[in-house]
């Protein structure tokens, strides 16, 4: 009996209209008091390797200022008045995604809907909704929720067991994430460099069991030790409150250079046959780190690099928006999907061009 197997057909992502990165920085700037860690702040704003960020959140320069949420419009709302704005921002965002997507792929004949968004919570879920508006009256539907920068991995691999189970399966993957729905009001550096990476950000996907795009194979997922209180979100009055330590980079690097977390990356592949690596954006340090630790050569992030630079770390969506720009390359033949997120987990997987 042949192996059944799985593509990733097409990817599309898009962002939000506004342009925040700048007026984050501006107003980050404001809040610190202490003049020798605004320059701090200020010399590592620099340096993220970030030129755009974006949200659905409209800036105060003669554009509306009637939308919720943010701190581009005065004081702090409230956990509930974000969740309203991810109720009608979150599914126009997906929406778009999937309507981009369609230019690629016929996405005719759906029959699995996996949905992933770390950054809201509304119920009826927002992949009822999605399956609502785009008329998927009998699909089967999968909400993953609150896995944070890897969860692309998550929906895409539950996309990958639903295709090789059932082989007729057409499954549309969807992560959507409005991350500046939660700035906190703080002077503590820590934070505010954590804020200055994200973004909003949708991509949607098609896996089915014909052979375009990218086969997915080698699942893996493995657990950093002793990092469980390295990224955390907490859910606060005013939003949903992010930690992010400054030791994530080193720890990421350090577990790398391990032979043990090696042999699960490459799970079976060479360090040679590899030619492209998708590495979640979630930062420039971070991915100076997965450089140094696993030793690879100047050049071999470009896609998540520029991922980084172009949109920010979009969370869950970022990883999507990497694999999306190595669709594109035609000289991407085989390659490494990574992501780190909350535990510290790295969760992945390979990629190779269809024959």
């Amino acid at each position: 009996m042949n192996e059944r197997r799985a593509f990733i057909n097409a990817i599309a992502g898009v962002t939000p209209d506004h342009d925040v990165h700048r007026l984050f920085i501006d107003w980050a700037e404001s809040q610190v008091e202490d003049p020798r860690m605004r320059k701090l702040f200020m010399r590592m704003a620099e340096r993220s390797g970030i030129e755009h960020r974006w949200s659905v959140l409209a800036p105060p320069d003669g554009l509306p200022h009637d939308r919720p949420g943010g701190f581009y419009h005065g004081p702090a709302p409230a956990t509930s008045t974000r969740m309203r704005c991810y109720a009608e921002e979150a599914p126009k965002l997906a929406l778009a995604a999937i309507a981009k997507l369609k230019e690629q792929v016929a996405i005719d004949r759906v029959t699995h809907l996996v949905v992933a968004s770390c950054t809201g919570f509304v119920a009826p879920g927002i992949d009822q909704i999605i399956a609502r508006a785009l008329g998927l009256d009998n699909v089967e539907r999968t909400l993953v929720g609150f896995m944070g920068c890897y969860a692309a991995v998550s929906a895409l691999r539950t996309a990958h067991h639903i295709v090789r189970s059932e082989p007729e399966a057409r499954v549309l993957a969807v992560t959507v994430e409005l991350c500046t729905l939660h700035l906190q009001q703080t002077q503590e550096i820590e934070q505010l460099l954590a804020m200055l990476q994200f973004s909003d950000g949708a991509a949607a996907a098609l896996v089915t069991a014909e052979p375009g795009g990218f086969e997915m194979s080698h699942l893996f997922s493995r657990n950093l030790e002793d990092s469980a209180e390295l990224i955390q979100w907490k859910i606060v009055d005013t939003g949903f409150e992010m930690t992010l330590s400054g030791e994530v980079p080193g720890r990421i690097q350090h577990a790398l250079e391990d032979e043990g977390v090696r042999r699960t990356l490459f799970n079976g592949w060479s360090p040679d046959e590899v030619d492209s690596w998708a590495v979640h954006a979630g930062g420039r340090s971070i991915l100076d780190a997965v450089e140094r630790g696993l030793e690879l050569p100047q050049g071999a992030l470009f896609a998540s690099r520029e991922i980084l630079a172009r949109c920010g770390n979009m969370s869950s969506a970022t990883l999507m928006f990497v694999l999306a720009l190595l669709l594109e390359q035609p000289d991407v033949r085989k390659g490494v999907a990574i992501a780190f997120g909350p535990g510290l987990a790295a969760e992945g997987f390979h990629f190779e061009r269809a024959a």
